[in-house]
């Protein structure tokens, strides 16, 4: 399957690919409050030969402005996945900004069936609604 038209955001670190979808939700968004939200499918994909953990999230969300938002914690959606070689594990989750525009990256820690710790990058992805004309 060609997920380079479904998953425009890749980034592969020590055998786990990070495929990221935003969409920007006009229904969930208040943009004469000054309020947009963009929801996000993450792919973790696990290429390498020994199972892998999602420990902890590390997000930086910057707005239009340039104002950086640091976002860190545990798992993701409330989870740990275990992801098995030649698994993966999905989830989607969202993002406001008091901006039109912005971008997020960051990294997830895991940690290998073999003990060995790393940060799996997510890519750099834009935040970006329509231009509305009136």
């Amino acid at each position: 399957m060609n997920f380079g038209a479904l998953f425009p955001y890749a980034a592969t670190t020590r055998g786990v690919t990070v495929r990221v979808a935003v969409n920007f939700m006009p229904e969930q968004s208040e943009v004469a409050r000054g309020r947009w939200f963009w929801a996000y499918h993450i792919r973790i994909e696990n290429e390498g030969p020994v199972a892998v953990q999602l420990i902890t999230r590390h997000w930086e969300i910057t707005d239009g402005n340039g104002a950086l938002h640091l976002v860190d914690g545990e798992g993701v959606v409330g989870d740990q996945p275990v992801i098995a070689p030649g698994g993966s594990y999905d989830y989607v989750s969202g993002c406001p900004l008091n901006t039109a525009t912005g971008s997020m990256e960051g990294c997830f820690q895991m940690v290998s069936a073999d003990g060995m710790h790393f940060d799996a990058y997510v890519p750099t992805f834009a935040l970006t609604a329509p231009v509305v004309r009136q």
